[in-house]
Parts: structure tokens; C-alpha cells; sequence
């Protein structure tokens, strides 16, 4: 059964530590945790999350793309583990989206992000995968691997007047 976990904030130094690689992918506590980060992501409205948000400085993290209360439009995919993952091509096109993220509560930024990406990575039955995405699941795919790099959204926002809390995002740009 999966349990929520609970979530490193800013100012935690699990979250400015580079995370190491995965090296037994069908080990018990590996399993656990893809399961328990799913459980997570759920309950916290999550669209993706990160090992090391959870105080596992491990190259692990979720996709799990679909509208909730953070991100009305978001589109509707599976939960996706991606171990070791590795980001091996960004389109030139980029564009600023707003993100927000589990670990800085509160908060949204416009952050600038290559609208297309091509990954490699391992699934959690240890296939190794290479895939295409584009748009709002590629915006997820960069943030993610910030993370297990030891970098949050904020370090990519361009200026503090990219920034704004999560009530006047809700009220200014989603209900705008």
C-alpha cells in the first residue's frame, strides 16, 4: 500500500544536492518509493515530484500529468517513473510558463523552458526508454530533472517580477 510522503521545502539541503544514480532499479525500497511518489503527487495535486522532495537524494521522479486544483489544463497522462533520466536534446523554440512547485509553497513564476525535449531514461522494470515531449509535459520533464540536479524553479525565474503568490496566479491568470 502506498503512503504519503512528506515534502522537503526550500531552505532543506536535500533540495540544492545533486542526486545520485539508481544503480538497483528492483529493489524493494526503489519500488516502494515510485509507488509512494505516485500516492504523493496525487494527494498534493502534484503534476510531477522528485525523489529528493522527498528527502531521497536518488535520480527518481514522477510525470503524472492531469487538470487539478494547481493546474486546471494540464493534460491527462499516466503516472510516469523516470529513473536516471537524462534530457538529450531541447528544441531551440522556448517559451515563459508558469510553475509552481510542491517544495516552494505558495509561490508561481514564469520560467523560460524548451518546448520540445527528447529523454532517456529507465521505467521502473528497468527498460531503458527514449522518448519526444513537447509543451506543458516537457515544462514538467525540465523542472523534474532541475531537481535532481539541485536547481528549483526559482533559479531559472529571469526576474522578481516573474514571480507572484498562488492566490493572485488562481485569481489573476486562472480565473483572470
Amino acid at each position: 500500500m502506498a503512503s504519503m510522503l512528506k515534502i522537503a521545502e526550500l531552505g532543506n539541503a536535500v533540495l540544492r544536492s545533486p542526486a545520485q544514480p539508481i544503480t538497483n532499479i528492483s529493489s524493494q525500497s526503489v519500488q516502494q518509493l515510485i509507488d509512494n511518489l505516485i500516492h504523493t503527487a496525487t494527494e498534493t495535486n502534484g503534476v510531477g515530484i522528485a525523489a529528493p522532495q522527498v528527502s531521497e537524494s536518488i535520480r527518481l521522479f514522477i510525470v503524472a500529468s492531469r487538470p487539478n486544483l494547481r493546474y486546471l489544463h494540464a493534460p491527462v497522462m499516466e503516472p510516469t517513473p523516470m529513473i536516471n533520466p537524462q534530457i538529450v536534446t531541447f528544441s531551440a523554440e522556448s517559451e515563459k510558463g508558469w510553475e509552481g512547485c510542491l517544495s516552494v509553497p505558495g509561490m508561481r513564476g514564469l520560467v523560460r523552458r524548451s518546448r520540445e525535449i527528447e529523454i532517456v531514461y529507465t521505467d521502473r522494470y528497468g527498460q531503458q526508454q527514449q522518448k519526444v515531449f513537447t509543451d506543458f509535459v516537457a515544462r514538467i520533464i525540465q523542472h523534474e530533472v532541475d531537481h535532481l540536479d539541485g536547481k528549483v524553479f526559482l533559479d531559472r525565474v529571469e526576474s522578481t517580477l516573474d514571480l507572484m503568490s498562488d492566490a493572485e496566479y488562481h485569481a489573476q491568470i486562472v480565473c483572470g
